[in-house]
């Protein structure tokens, strides 16, 4: 794809991977379209990339609401134009075991709210951004890529049953989608990322950040940069559609 003046939207778009992504594809051209809960966090990053030169737009947006997703693609097509390219990066974290015992009794489940919260954002929220996505370039008359950021977590990862399900259900949108919309000329992949600088990790004690560490053979976490390029490797290839990079330096887990 050919990213000067291409419409890009991006979920997640506010902070971390998301706007490392921004700032990536605005440096080849794109106008942005950056979407995310948080108004002020939203205000933040447009004002960051426009100090960079890129143009960009905020749209408070919950992924998980089919209202909010329609008129926040509504009004992207609006004030930009309809979008040649997604990237679907809001994620949210609820961990817990799905059961933990104690001396034969079960003490604490992974709520029911735990599983649907995540479930909701990280997969339906895929589904609903990527139908919108695709339905404006087909009507119009355009070619498109929608990346999915997936997890290396889609493996399988304890304290995660519902963030992995969630990642390997966004595999599977990717390759589904892949082979659905190559007729119309839309592309589909998905990053996997491993563990990766961010907000998250910079939260963590030293001694699980050291551990966490040790586990990579790189002996180092990526950084959000390290995503950028992998989404934009989707973006530029115009052979690749269906697959996954995985971005994890070295560690399956």
């Amino acid at each position: 794809m050919q990213l000067e003046n291409a419409v890009i939207a991006i979920t997640g778009g506010a902070r971390g991977l998301g706007l490392a992504m921004a700032a990536t594809l605005g440096s080849r051209g794109a106008r942005l379209a950056l979407l995310d809960t948080d108004a002020a966090s939203l205000d933040d990053a447009v004002s960051s990339l426009h100090q960079s030169g890129v143009e960009a737009r905020a749209f408070v947006t919950n992924v998980a609401d089919e209202a909010s997703v329609t008129q926040a693609f509504a009004d992207i097509a609006a004030s930009l134009g309809p979008v040649s390219g997604l990237i679907n990066n809001a994620g949210i974290l609820r961990d817990a075991l799905l059961i933990k015992p104690r001396e034969g009794r079960v003490e604490k489940r992974m709520s029911l709210d735990q599983w649907q919260s995540v479930v909701d954002v990280n997969l339906t929220g895929v589904f609903l951004c990527g139908r919108e996505a695709a339905t404006q370039m087909v009507e119009a008359g355009q070619e498109g890529v929608i990346v999915n950021i997936s997890s290396i977590s889609r493996a399988g990862n304890m304290g995660q049953s519902n963030y992995a399900a969630c990642k390997a259900g966004v595999v599977a949108l990717t390759t589904t989608w892949a082979q659905e919309l190559a007729r119309h000329g839309i592309r589909v992949g998905a990053v996997a990322p491993g563990f990766i600088e961010t907000e998250m990790t910079a939260s963590m004690r030293q001694d699980m950040l050291d551990k966490l560490t040790a586990g990579v053979p790189l002996k180092r976490l990526g950084e959000p940069d390290n995503i950028a390029q992998s989404a934009l490797f989707i973006f530029e290839n115009d052979y690749f559609s269906g697959r996954v990079i995985e971005c994890d330096g070295g560690l399956r887990l």
